[in-house]
């Protein structure tokens, strides 16, 4: 007579069923999830690397953030010295035409303005912090309130900026100070705006000696311009590097997220045929259990 031992089978397939439940619980998870594993440690010896990438990409996210904010700071310098630039590059033609024709018609109304010009882009602010005041952030930068202020002003007095400038890290070894202060944009323009200002107001005629306080109120002019546009163009050297380093960090943001996901992220395609298997696999044992715990001694006795 033939022996049938079912126990021993019954423990085999159950311990194989288990594992098949595991496989595909794991496959099923990694679908939901779109990762390899749930923790580093399912990752094996690569979580080395992926903890290293995911630390490079931090560091490359924050310099990002950094010339973010930055590239916003350094674009309102360059409006509000845009502004400036424009709106004495007007006063300048109108005082121009002015000196050749001896006629002033609205003379005073458009120097008040510029100077109203000058006096709001230096003052303006960021979050409700000066732009062009540097650590002295309690005040305005830029103390005359009207054209006539500037009357018997020294330069100097017109101002409550001081020369501390922003620094920020913005990409490896890469530190940026930038920064304006009032003063050196308009420390120049101060005695043109006092010369016309002592030489006004002008009515529809010029006088000889408002007219030669136009001709020295040009030069100065020219002298403060040449500030403006100085100033921004260092401004404008400044955006140039934060875009150039945004665009590097973007790319090295690219290359460690493709990094990381090389290593965590689960190949969607083949689990999905994983599963496919696995479920096989489980069904079929379930199938052999089914069949072995069906099995009797006695269909073999004869």
């Amino acid at each position: 007579m033939t022996r049938v031992a079912t126990i021993p089978l019954q423990r085999t397939l159950a311990s194989a069923m288990s594992r098949s439940q595991e496989n595909l619980a794991t496959s099923q998870l990694q679908l939901n999830s779109g990762k390899k594993a749930t923790d580093y440690a399912g990752l094996g010896l690569d979580a080395v690397r992926t903890l290293s990438a995911r630390s490079m990409l931090a560091q490359q996210e924050s310099y990002k953030s950094n010339t973010a904010r930055v590239s916003t700071t350094l674009s309102l310098y360059d409006a509000n010295l845009g502004q400036i630039d424009t709106s004495l590059t007007k006063m300048r033609t109108e005082l121009m035409t002015a000196l050749g024709t001896g006629d002033s018609p609205g003379l005073q109304a458009i120097v008040e303005s510029s100077f109203g010009d000058l006096r709001m882009a230096l003052n303006a602010n960021e979050a409700g912090i000066p732009l062009f005041a540097g650590s002295q952030t309690s005040g305005s930068p830029f103390l005359p309130k009207t054209l006539q202020d500037t009357i018997g002003l020294d330069a100097a007095d017109a101002f409550a900026n001081d020369s501390v400038r922003q620094s920020t890290r913005i990409g490896e070894s890469v530190e940026l100070e930038y920064g304006v202060g009032a003063s050196e944009v308009a420390t120049n323009l101060i005695p043109a705006f006092r010369t016309l200002a002592e030489a006004g107001p002008f009515g529809e005629k010029l006088t000889d000696a408002q007219k030669q306080a136009i001709t020295d109120a040009l030069a100065q002019l020219d002298t403060g311009i040449t500030d403006v546009r100085t100033v921004n163009a260092t401004n404008g050297r400044n955006q140039n590097k934060v875009e150039q380093l945004s665009e590097r960090a973007d790319d090295r943001i690219d290359l460690f997220k493709e990094l990381i996901g090389s290593v965590e992220d689960a190949d969607l395609g083949q689990v999905a045929i994983d599963i496919t298997q696995r479920k096989t696999i489980l069904e079929a044992s379930y199938s052999v259990f089914a069949q072995l715990n069906s099995m009797s001694l006695a269909q073999f006795l004869k």
